[in-house]
């Protein structure tokens, strides 16, 4: 397993987001409002992908993973974390939030943040564990109540050896 930056030589973008589309699956019909995942498309990908910090996770030939990054002002956000539904569990989200910590190092920047649907409560507790505190619970544009909680994780500065 390879996990390796979207680029430019990157055209598997139906492959992309048919992965997407598989892991997010299980949130169809547990979350209101839809995942905007089912909103993507190929090329939409590839937009996201130009405006973005996009990686993916590669086993051979198949795609298994992705996620994307965006820098804030005072962090790195991750966004579409997605691992094959196979394959969930195993590992390879902390690898790629491995990825995400290094980016936010090379940016200077001091915590990522991500955002999780508040129905999906098997997902908090996965969150917490690989560091990320809730830091906000908010509402959809048009919802009075809470859809999804807001986590940080703080990334320790590196002391530069002298």
């Amino acid at each position: 397993m390879t996990i390796i930056p979207l680029d430019q030589s990157f055209t598997c973008w139906d492959e992309l987001l048919a992965l997407i589309l598989a892991s997010f699956a299980s949130m169809n019909g547990r979350i209101d409002p839809p995942s905007s995942a089912l909103a993507l498309t190929a090329a939409s990908l590839a937009e996201k992908a130009r405006a973005e910090i996009g990686h993916v996770a590669v086993d051979g030939e198949k795609l298994i993973g992705c996620l994307f990054l965006r820098p804030e002002a005072d962090c790195l956000y991750v966004g579409k974390l997605a691992v094959l539904p196979g394959l969930q569990g195993k590992g390879l989200g902390k690898q790629l939030l491995a990825i995400a910590e290094q980016t936010a190092e090379r940016l200077g920047l001091p915590a990522l943040r991500l955002e999780t649907r508040i129905e999906l409560t098997d997902n908090h507790p996965v969150f917490a564990a690989w560091g990320f505190l809730r830091t906000a619970e908010k509402a959809h544009p048009g919802f009075a109540r809470t859809t999804f909680v807001e986590m940080r994780k703080s990334l320790a500065p590196r002391i530069q050896a002298a």
